[in-house]
């Protein structure tokens, strides 16, 4: 498996894969991290993080049926594999933990 951390974008791109489940394809990817992040998402970036993430081994993709809206095109979905979750797991452990070593931080700036 290359590279085992997950950049920023990365985990935002798998938790949203996750978050759609069966309606993970790139399109509806972009839309929801817009829907999201409040931040503009170009399609090409998406798919050179689903093309490293699928190379990582954190996500798998089907082709699912043509569909009339396409021009009978078939959508590329992608779902997360079990080493993509150990991956977000991990992450969250690692967010989590250094939240928790600020001390009396409890927002006090806003």
């Amino acid at each position: 498996m290359k590279g085992t951390n997950l950049g920023e974008f990365e985990e935002i791109v798998l938790l949203t894969i996750a978050a759609l489940m069966e309606e993970a394809y790139s399109v509806a990817i972009c839309d929801e991290i817009e829907k999201v992040t409040e931040r503009k998402v170009k399609l090409s970036v998406v798919h050179a993080v689903l093309n490293r993430l699928d190379e990582k081994g954190y996500v798998k993709s089907h082709l699912g049926e043509p569909t009339k809206e396409r021009g009978g095109r078939r959508k590329r979905f992608f779902t997360v594999t079990h080493a993509g979750k150990v991956a977000l797991t991990k992450a969250k452990e690692q967010r989590d933990q250094l939240w928790s070593l600020i001390p009396d931080f409890n927002l006090k700036f806003a």
